[in-house]
């Protein structure tokens, strides 16, 4: 059994749907249900057996050591994290205890049931922890990519408690000896995005008629990475990452923010023009950039093609389209998300 912790968010539910795809190896499916879990994105597998789902948190040791002591599971990929620089912005404190102190209380109850297995168990055991590009803080247009010993230097609480986080993953490794793996990716997109983040929240707005803000000029530039693309990197490295190694995994599409912007508005215009025939890009407006607000990620990834085989299969331009499509043909979920009633299905599902 896999144990996935917050495998009910953007990342881990598409992870969780994507290991059933293509193995049969049962989940145990540990998330806190807090805003951005949403138990809508597994509504597939509501019958699947293979598929259990507990509510809690990764910095519930009890609940944690019970579920490891019960379930016995033979790796552990773990996606718990709050992970929005803007609300790390306003409110860092859950940021602290949810990336650090959540991350460190996991640790410890994943140690103790590790040394606990067969010499053999203990062999094959492994922790996938599952990281960010924003650790390392910022780039020029000149500076070469992030690689995996390119130096941390986070610039958001966000980015320094993801970077705590993976300090103490390391850490355990080389202290204690727990298998562990960590991966750095760049900016995800695709289905169940939620809507807060800058693609969804475009295409959410641009058909409802609203505003499309942009920060500062939008010319901030990101690597973007299909989400499906990153559920097969994250597999790949399960499988045949090597123990105490970082994998930085992107998806080789260096993007501005205000190219991203206008990409999805001529998309908008080919599949749901306007009444009035005028492009979606009318809609866009620029407002105030967001403080420590990082000019630029670009990741390396040639260390997981050369070592591991993986490359993404999504073009930015194919993956855009398929994100597009996947909003406009649900466009019930954007909404149970941004008016909040998902909150009442799960409060009353979950307690």
């Amino acid at each position: 059994m896999l144990l996935v912790t917050g495998g009910a968010g953007f990342i881990g539910s598409n992870f969780v749907l994507d290991w059933f795809a293509n193995c049969v190896e049962p989940v145990l499916n540990l998330d806190a249900l807090t805003y951005a879990g949403n138990m809508q994105n597994l509504a597939s597998l509501e019958k699947d057996k293979r598929h259990t789902f507990v509510r809690g948190n990764i910095a519930d040791t009890s609940l944690v050591s019970e579920l490891l002591s019960k379930y016995r599971p033979r790796a552990i990929v773990n996606f718990a994290a709050e992970s929005h620089v803007d609300r790390s912005i306003h409110g860092p404190e859950d940021f602290i205890q949810t990336n650090i102190v959540g991350t460190y209380r996991l640790l410890e109850a994943v140690r103790l049931y590790w040394s606990g297995l067969s010499p053999d168990e203990r062999e094959a055991f492994r922790f996938l922890h599952v990281s960010t590009d924003e650790v390392f803080g910022t780039l020029s247009s000149e500076d070469a990519a992030f690689c995996e010993s390119t130096r941390y230097q986070p610039n958001s609480p966000y980015s320094a408690s993801k970077a705590a986080s993976d300090h103490l993953v390391r850490a355990y490794y080389h202290t204690y000896g727990v298998p562990v793996l960590t991966t750095n990716c760049s900016n995800n997109y695709g289905p169940f995005h939620f809507p807060e983040k800058l693609i969804p929240l475009v295409i959410s707005n641009a058909v409802q008629g609203l505003p499309l803000p942009i920060y500062g000029d939008g010319l901030q530039i990101r690597d973007w990475l299909y989400v499906a693309d990153h559920c097969t990197a994250i597999r790949r490295v399960l499988d045949a990452g090597t123990p105490g190694e970082t994998y930085n995994i992107g998806g080789r599409s260096e993007k501005t923010n205000l190219d991203v912007v206008h990409t999805l508005c001529d998309i908008l215009d080919e599949y749901r023009p306007k009444a009035d025939g005028t492009s979606y890009r009318t809609q866009i407006t620029f407002v105030k950039d967001r403080p420590g607000h990082d000019r630029r990620y670009a990741i390396d990834a040639r260390k997981i093609q050369a070592e591991l085989g993986w490359k993404p299969s999504e073009t930015f331009e194919s993956g855009i389209r398929k994100t597009v499509r996947w909003f406009l043909d649900n466009a019930d979920w954007t909404r149970s998300v941004t008016d909040g009633s998902y909150r009442t299905w799960v409060e009353m599902q979950y307690g």
